[in-house]
Parts: structure tokens; C-alpha cells; sequence
């Protein structure tokens, strides 16, 4: 399988396993490759998971297992559990959520990916969205704050919760994909949304294009229709209508099962298939950077990662062979 042919080379997959390179273009020397791979940092994907207050014990249940689910899909797509936090029960409180977020803000960069999930029951007075939670409630003004506080580039907030749809649009920004349970702060019936997502990022019904990769546009279709197709069983009229803005969701990766995801007994060889995932996102970096980069740069930069993607397999080969846990 050949990880990429753009420029002019091929990073093959040999019948064992393995990762080959082919010829790479004469104007880039080996030495300069090499050089530019000590100087990039690799990107890391971060995770906050909050399952707000449920108000009753059945509620409470369901938001702490879709936590817990939505929380082994993040440790898995990463390799890591270092990167992941999850607050649910009376650890979600105001000043939790607000600590997490101010904490992420402190150490992720403009190349690393966020992931944030709220999960719970939601509220609109007509003016302010609110999430539910142990004690005060966060509005939708201070979410945003928090979450254009945190330098990451690329964002990704999902609001599982009734009455989302408020919230939508004030969260929207340049590089943020913003998916609500609800077209609107009207519909506040509690949602069945997050049920969905937890499958979409737990099972591969939703990997369309079988790579064991799903993708946002791939959970988000996946979960907008098993959410219809439950009140359509249950013969109700639908409560609930999701919404989704922003740029590139088919590129966004929200979880790796199968052989997209390698996790071991051994600790250095699961940090090696993480240092993978963020290799692979470096490369989705460059290439969504193309437009706004000159032709020699972006070649330079592409044949950079790719040679970093190819050392880095040898070292996996190396104590996984064939690749395989």
C-alpha cells in the first residue's frame, strides 16, 4: 500500500509488513530531509469529555457509560491515555470544566487537535444557552471564551445536549467544527444523540470506506441516522435535529479501530503507534496548508513528514513485525 505518491516518490508497504521508500526528488538531499526532521515537533490530539448533571439516577447512568465509551475511543485513537480527561458525576461541577479548559489553553499548541464533548441536558432562556452541572451552570458566552483561549488550530466541539442548536453559532470559528444534538435552543427534550456518537466511535458501523478510520463526517452521519431511525421505531415524532458547521469534517479523525489502532501490553511500543497517529495528523496539517504554501515549500514539507512517517515505521517493524500487536 503506498502512503503517498505526490511528490514524485512512494512510501511502500512490502508483502511483510514493512515500509520501503522509493526515489525522491533530486532537488531535496537526504541531509536537508533529515534536518528539517529534527526541527518539527509532532502535533498531539487532547480530549475533554463532560458528562454534565443528570437529575435523575437513569440519566446519571447513561451520561457516565457514554463517557466512559466516548473516553476508551479518544485513549485508542491516540495510543495514550496521558492526553484524555473526563469529568462526570460531581467531579463536573463549573470550576472543573473551567479549570480543564484553561489547562488545555496552558499546553496545547496551534498544531496540536482538541476534542471536546459534552454530554447532559442543556437549557435556553432565549438569551444564553446554558450546560447543566452540579451546582452553577457554564453559558454558552463563557464556553466560547474558554474555547478561543486554546491555541490549537484545528477544534472540534461536539454538544450532545438538549437545546445545543442555541449554541452553534456563537461557537463557530475559523479551523472549529461545531456539531449540536439540536437544530435549535427550542428543542429541549433530552437528547439521544450521544448514544450514537459513543457508537459511531466505538463499533465500525460507521466506517463507510472501511480504512478502520471514522471520520467526523462519518460519526455525524452515522449518528443523525440511527437518532431518526430510533423515533421512527418507537413511532414518535422526532425531538431532536442535529446541526453541523464548519470546514473539512471528512478530514477530521475522530477514531481508529482495527488496524488503524495498535494498542500493546508494552508501553514503549503503544507510545511508538501514538507518535504514528500524530505523524499522520502532521501530514493532514501539510496538506490542508497547501493553498497558502509556495510549490518548493509545500513539497519540502510534505517529503519531510513522509520521511519521519518512514523511520518511524522501521522502528515499529522493528519490534512489531508485520505490524501487528
Amino acid at each position: 500500500m503506498a502512503v503517498a505518491t505526490e511528490v514524485g516518490a512512494v512510501v511502500s508497504r512490502r508483502a511483510d509488513g514493512s515500509l520501503v521508500a522509493g526515489r525522491w526528488p533530486e532537488r531535496l538531499c537526504v541531509v536537508a530531509i533529515l534536518a528539517l526532521l529534527s526541527a518539527q515537533a509532532n502535533a498531539a490530539t487532547y480530549s475533554l469529555i463532560v458528562s454534565g448533571l443528570g437529575g435523575e439516577p437513569d440519566y446519571e447512568t447513561r451520561f457516565a457509560e457514554q463517557a466512559d465509551r466516548l473516553a476508551g475511543a479518544a485513549r485508542q485513537l491516540t495510543g495514550t491515555d496521558a492526553d484524555t480527561t473526563v469529568l462526570s458525576g460531581a467531579r463536573a461541577d463549573r470550576e472543573s470544566v473551567r479549570r480543564a479548559l484553561r489547562e488545555l489553553a496552558a499546553k496545547t499548541t496551534a498544531d496540536d487537535v482538541l476534542i471536546v464533548t459534552l454530554i447532559g441536558h442543556g437549557s435556553f432562556d432565549g438569551e444564553q444557552y446554558r450546560f447543566n452541572l452540579p451546582g452553577p451552570d457554564l453559558t454558552s458566552s463563557e464556553f466560547a471564551a474558554l474555547f478561543d483561549a486554546i491555541p490549537a488550530r484545528r477544534q472540534l466541539i461536539v454538544n450532545a445536549t438538549s437545546a445545543s442548536g442555541a449554541a452553534l453559532e456563537a461557537w463557530q470559528r475559523d479551523g472549529r467544527i461545531v456539531i449540536a444534538a439540536t437544530k435549535s435552543g427550542g428543542e429541549r427534550t433530552a437528547t439521544r444523540f450521544a448514544e450514537h456518537w459513543a457508537a459511531a466511535l466505538t463499533t465500525l458501523d460507521a466506517d463507510v470506506n472501511k480504512d478502520d478510520i471514522i471520520t467526523v463526517t462519518e460519526a455525524y452521519d452515522y449518528a443523525t441516522r440511527k437518532v431518526a431511525e430510533s423515533f421512527k421505531s418507537d413511532a414518535l415524532l422526532a425531538t431532536e435535529h442535529s446541526r453541523m458547521a464548519g470546514a473539512d469534517p471528512a478530514r477530521f479523525q475522530v477514531a481508529r479501530m482495527g488496524t488503524a489502532a495498535r494498542v500493546t501490553t508494552d508501553p514503549a511500543v503503544n507510545a511508538l503507534y501514538a507518535e504514528r497517529v500524530r505523524i499522520e495528523r502532521e501530514l493532514d496539517g501539510v496538506r490542508e496548508r497547501k493553498p497558502s504554501l509556495q510549490a518548493d515549500a509545500y513539497y519540502d514539507e510534505l517529503e519531510g513528514v513522509l520521511v519521519k512517517l518512514a523511520l518511524l515505521q522501521r522502528r515499529i517493524d522493528a519490534v512489531q513485525p508485520g505490524g501487528e500487536p
